[in-house]
């Protein structure tokens, strides 16, 4: 590239099921899923700049440079392909943290698309995956960059061809840490694995997150999302995505958007919502020539 300048729209993601099917000995959750990418996003702009530095401009308050992905995800690029100049980033954040949505991942992902063009690395998704893993399960993902059936750790992806849907996403305002899900002794680690073929077979069959007891137990504003969804939108069995707490519902093709606006604007005080609509790919590729 000849620019030193670019900015990406990082998407969030939706788990549209979440099953815990084991343990690795080490600890990590064997899991299966379908993460579909969502038109929710943050905006990300990457600078070259001549010092040897990472330098993120309006850092999140409360996140240190040595917790922040973007500035993680950075420097081990800039480490991998011993790069001698640096880069300065601004991150606006639409994407709650702590939501379930993959916004801090896709932020990550989008700094290593982005530094691989603006450094004319043409490293490929592979190489970049492999690195992304060492940032977060779910970043392949996001540099997978489309909708996917997803095992592993994370890092088992494969393209699956979702229909385009709407959805109502809502984020109680209260964050819930990974780590305390997935160190529950309560969590169920057993789910029967299931094929890709079964998924599409009867895609809302599969309608469970095997994370969402854990969540309303640890954050009750989940629950109280769930159920206000399920007054509001009855039928449509709403489910946490991730690890929470955002949770979502599926909008039928008769959802009276207009009426489901008002509806919103009564909300508890903090909550966020959002109408979204799927995507297909990750825009983070869309201002760029990629393999």
């Amino acid at each position: 590239m000849t620019s030193n300048c670019l900015t990406l729209h990082s998407p969030a993601k939706l788990n549209l099921f979440l099953h815990i099917v084991g343990r690795r000995p080490d600890g990590y959750h064997l899991l299966q899923s379908v993460f579909q990418l969502i038109d929710w996003c943050d905006t990300l702009t990457l600078k070259l700049i001549p010092e040897n530095e990472v330098r993120r401009i309006n850092p999140i308050p409360g996140v240190p440079p040595e917790s922040d992905l973007v500035v993680r995800a950075a420097k081990l690029l800039k480490e991998f392909c011993q790069i001698e100049n640096g880069v300065e980033i601004d991150l606006k954040k639409e994407i709650p943290m702590g939501a379930g949505l993959g916004g801090g991942s896709s932020d990550a992902a989008s700094t290593l698309i982005g530094l691989n063009a603006l450094w004319d690395l043409h490293l490929s998704k592979e190489t970049l995956a492999k690195l992304g893993i060492q940032l977060g399960a779910d970043v392949p993902f996001f540099i997978f960059g489309q909708n996917a059936f997803v095992e592993g750790i994370g890092e088992q992806i494969q393209e699956i061809a979702l229909e385009t849907q709407d959805f109502l996403v809502l984020f109680p305002n209260q964050g819930i840490s990974t780590v305390s899900i997935f160190h529950d002794p309560e969590l169920t680690r057993d789910h029967p694995q299931i094929t890709i073929d079964g998924f599409l077979a009867s895609p809302w069959s599969f309608q469970t997150n095997d994370c969402q007891a854990v969540a309303m137990r640890i954050c009750p504003e989940v629950k109280q999302a769930l159920d206000w969804i399920s007054q509001i939108l009855p039928g449509s069995k709403p489910r946490m995505s991730g690890s929470g707490s955002s949770v979502f519902a599926v909008l039928g093709p008769k959802t009276d958007t207009a009426k489901l606006e008002n509806l919103l604007q009564n909300l508890p005080k903090g909550w966020l919502s959002r109408i979204v609509r799927g995507l297909n790919k990750n825009p983070a590729y869309n201002l760029i020539s990629s393999d």
